[in-house]
C-alpha cells in the first residue's frame, strides 16, 4: 500500500487513465535500477580489492548490487507513487 495518503500527499482521486499501471511501473524501475545497481557495486568492488580482484568476487559483487538495488527502488516505487495507491490499483491493474 502506497505511504502517501499515511504523509499527506494524496487527495484519493483517481488518476488518468492513460497512465502506466503499479505493476508496470514497479517491474520497469527494479530493471532499469538493477543494471545500475551492478555497474555501480562491480566500480566499489574494484575499488575495494584493487588488484586482488578475481572474476567470481566481482560477479559475486554486481549480482548483489542489483538485487539490492532493484528491490529498494521497486519497494520505494510502491509505497511513494500516486499510481500505487490503492484505488489506482482497483481502477487499472487488477485484472478484470
Amino acid at each position: 500500500m502506497a505511504l502517501r495518503r499515511f504523509f499527506g500527499f494524496s487527495d484519493g482521486e483517481l488518476m488518468r487513465s492513460d497512465a502506466k499501471p503499479c505493476s508496470t511501473l514497479t517491474r520497469q524501475t527494479a530493471a532499469i535500477f538493477s543494471v545500475g545497481g551492478a555497474l555501480g557495486f562491480w566500480v566499489l568492488c574494484r575499488l575495494h580489492y584493487g588488484p586482488r580482484i578475481t572474476t567470481p568476487r566481482s560477479l559475486r559483487w554486481a549480482a548483489c548490487g542489483a538485487v539490492s538495488v532493484s528491490t529498494t527502488t521497486a519497494l520505494l516505487v510502491r509505497l511513494f507513487s500516486p499510481e500505487c495507491e490503492p484505488q489506482n490499483i482497483d481502477a487499472y491493474d487488477r485484472e478484470k
